[in-house]
């Protein structure tokens, strides 16, 4: 966990790497969860006999399940201790570049690429590389947006 203790600490460092968060795997039941909470039961997500077959030999996780991990990879590995709260604010880009499958291990590379004041805080542009461990290349990157309340 990257530790600051107020928001001027991590707005000083916009433009460089701020953490690589610790490796998340990415479960059966978790897949399973997602497609629950979204009603995305797509075989190719849920059904591991018949992914077998299919183009990646097993079950792979939604792209947005994997857009939607940044929030835990936030929440784990970054805290400011002078803010009252911070809130997801949107995205500007985000690409899934290759499938991540069933038993996988993930984590993201954080970028700090902006920081502009609003009322009341500040906001600020990520930019989020999220890593399959064997990949050549990412699975995400994303651009999301945080804002933060003092």
């Amino acid at each position: 966990m990257k530790t600051f203790d107020t928001l001027d600490e991590l707005i000083a460092l916009v433009g460089q790497d701020i953490t690589t968060t610790d490796w998340f795997t990415v479960t059966q039941q978790n897949i399973n969860q997602f497609a629950d909470a979204t009603g995305d039961h797509q075989w190719i997500h849920v059904d591991p006999e018949r992914a077998k077959a299919g183009p990646f030999g097993t079950t792979i996780a939604h792209g947005y399940m994997t857009l939607s991990l940044l929030a835990g990879f936030f929440d784990r590995s970054i805290a400011i201790k002078d803010v009252r709260m911070g809130i997801n604010y949107g995205l500007n880009k985000v690409r899934f570049m290759a499938p991540v499958p069933s038993g996988s291990r993930l984590r993201a590379q954080v970028k700090l690429l902006s920081s502009t004041p609003i009322e009341g805080g500040v906001q600020m542009a990520w930019q989020c590389t999220i890593e399959c461990e064997g990949l050549d290349k990412p699975v995400c990157v994303a651009e999301p947006l945080s804002r933060y309340y003092r």
